[in-house]
């Protein structure tokens, strides 16, 4: 009776630990369950992230030939560095500053947009005018030193410029030393183009300060029916004869001008004379044409590229190579939506370099996409599950990438604040391509590759390229036999 009853009590105790174990087992099944549940929800929320985010990128950069802004060697345009010739004495840094305002409101003046002015060097400045329709008329204005001066044509004392002057020939080149203006063009305050109604001929009509109209009503009034040579840098633009006092401060100048050439005239007097003079040390000026088939090429060269890389890796990858190839897809998305938003903002001109750096940032993020592959599938080969290595292989494959492609960033960054000109295009578009890939892989491939771990790799490990002896999802096959504890 005893003996039963300690066996009956044995018999209890055993079913009463048996009980508290399965709580508690059933306690942290329910508990990882609810983690893996919550794991499960952001993943698909960043899925669901990258969806929203593609559609916003196509919505954004469709066309991206009208979307994306274009540089001088795509568009066409006029390139030049002007270098500064000393006349009186050294260039000084002032000069240069005054120069560069000079010239970036005669650019402004152009009626152009998104050109770019550079100092280069202590004595030169690069400028560079996109889709700009007569750049040699556009460069003969920057290069103006817009001199403008007011001459007595009796003062003159060459003889023969003179001479010249009053038989009516046009653009009387004035030599250096031969004549001593009394007006110069520092006193004007606006100039405007007009037609003249009675003879019909373009002018420019000029405003001057209260100290040029003093020094204009003075000259005018005892200089009556005496000429006078209106000079820009040194060239006679027209010598009319004064009829009678000019007091109000108002003259006009007239020639044999064209209305484009009357507007650059404008623009000349209105931004003020260059402190030095300028002179072309290299001028390029890139056709439409010639631009349009650089791009063509380009764009071919990156969608070679892309469609060679993803070929490789559904070979080599199988099912995997699909998500790589989505990777690809969802990147080159996110980078042209971002080249747009900048092109919006002004911050951003394609070039044929910047071409180049996309071409490069392609194969970074096929990089980038392989190492998590790899790692993944090392894992694997280790004895892990297809559930655990889908987890950490991509973290850790995730994070190799991140370190590589800093050490890219930062010499991308380098590159951008050191160069000038292209050299800058294509370091830009590294750097933005870099910080695509990033994205890329935190919100579309990780994701991806842990919901495909959970079942559909393991399901079919052949064709998603997993070793097959090594891809069980566990719960997937029954464990044969018995054990006992001793």
């Amino acid at each position: 009776m005893t003996l039963w009853s300690r066996r009956s009590s044995s018999r209890k105790r055993t079913t009463e630990g048996t009980t508290a174990c399965a709580s508690a087992g059933s306690y942290h099944a329910r508990r990882q369950g609810r983690l893996s549940m919550n794991e499960r929800q952001k993943n698909i929320l960043l899925l669901a992230l990258t969806g929203i985010l593609l559609v916003g990128s196509w919505v954004l950069f469709w066309p991206p030939a009208e979307k994306i802004t274009q540089g001088l060697d795509i568009q066409g345009g006029l390139s030049v560095i002007l270098t500064a010739e000393e006349t009186t004495g050294a260039v000084t840094a002032a000069d240069m500053e005054r120069a560069e305002t000079v010239v970036r409101n005669r650019v402004d003046g152009l009626g152009v947009k998104e050109a770019s002015i550079q100092r280069q060097g202590n004595d030169s400045i690069l400028i560079q005018i996109p889709g700009i329709d007569n750049p040699q008329e556009a460069l003969a204005v920057l290069g103006s030193t817009g001199q403008l001066e007011f001459v007595d044509v009796e003062s003159i004392t060459d003889s023969a410029t003179k001479a010249a002057i009053i038989a009516g020939q046009d653009r009387v080149k004035l030599v250096e030393g031969t004549y001593v203006p009394f007006l110069t063009g520092d006193k004007v305050t606006n100039a405007t183009v007009s037609q003249n109604p009675q003879t019909a001929q373009i002018e420019v009509n000029v405003t001057m300060n209260a100290e040029g109209t003093k020094i204009w009503g003075d000259y005018t009034t005892r200089s009556v029916n005496k000429q006078v040579a209106i000079v820009l840098d040194r060239t006679v633009q027209s010598a009319p004869v004064v009829n009678e006092p000019i007091l109000d401060g108002r003259t006009a100048i007239s020639g044999t001008f064209t209305a484009d050439e009357a507007k650059n005239l404008k623009t000349v007097l209105e931004t003020g004379a260059l402190p030095v003079s300028l002179v072309p040390l290299e001028s390029r000026i890139v056709g439409p044409t010639l631009g349009q088939d650089s791009l063509r090429q380009g764009v071919y060269a990156a969608l070679i590229g892309l469609g060679l890389v993803c070929l490789y890796v559904l070979v080599f990858y199988r099912g995997l190579g699909l998500l790589t190839v989505g990777a690809l897809l969802t990147f080159a998305s996110l980078f042209l939506g971002v080249l747009t938003l900048m092109s919006m903002a002004g911050l951003f001109a394609l070039t044929l370099p910047g071409i180049a750096g996309i071409v490069l940032t392609i194969g970074l993020a096929a990089d980038s996409s392989i190492l998590i592959l790899e790692r993944f599938k090392e894992e694997v080969r280790m004895g892990k599950t297809v559930r655990s290595a889908a987890s950490s292989g991509s973290t850790h494959g995730m994070m190799t990438s991140i370190d590589a492609d800093l050490v890219t960033f930062v010499t991308a960054l380098v590159l951008y604040l050191v160069a000038i000109g292209p050299v800058r295009g294509f370091a830009l578009t590294l750097m933005i391509g870099i910080a695509c890939d990033v994205v890329m892989m935190v919100i579309f491939k990780r994701p991806s590759l842990i919901l495909l771990g959970e079942s559909a790799i393991g399901k079919a490990p052949a064709f998603w390229g997993v070793p097959n002896e090594a891809s069980a999802v566990p719960g997937a096959a029954a464990v044969k036999g018995g054990g006992a504890n001793v």
